[in-house]
């Protein structure tokens, strides 16, 4: 399996809430969504602090295609889908952060 750092597809670098200008060193969990480059789908991803344990991800259904993510019991994410299927806890990318100060 390819890493996704490797994976040209994700595109961090337009990914949203990664990284809020008012919260530079904010700590804890954190849901932002990261652009396909394909096309295909965006991607929703777990931003956690540099050594903690990685979160578990849980997804409940709240109505229809409408689906909440949760990291350790917190909701982080939102998500709609016109089409395809539920996302699973092994859509959800977790990423690691490195925390100042």
């Amino acid at each position: 399996m390819a890493s996704i750092y490797k994976d040209h597809r994700y595109e961090w670098s337009k990914a949203k809430s990664l990284m809020p200008v008012q919260a530079q060193c904010e700590r804890g969990l954190q849901g932002a969504l990261v652009p396909d480059s394909r096309g295909e789908a965006d991607h929703i991803a777990v931003v956690y602090d540099k050594g903690d344990t990685p979160p578990e991800i849980t997804i409940k259904q709240v109505s229809g295609s409408v689906h909440q993510v949760f990291a350790d019991g917190i909701a982080v994410a939102i998500v709609a889908r016109a089409f395809g299927d539920a996302p699973s806890a092994s859509d959800v990318l977790l990423v690691e952060r490195g925390v100042n100060g």
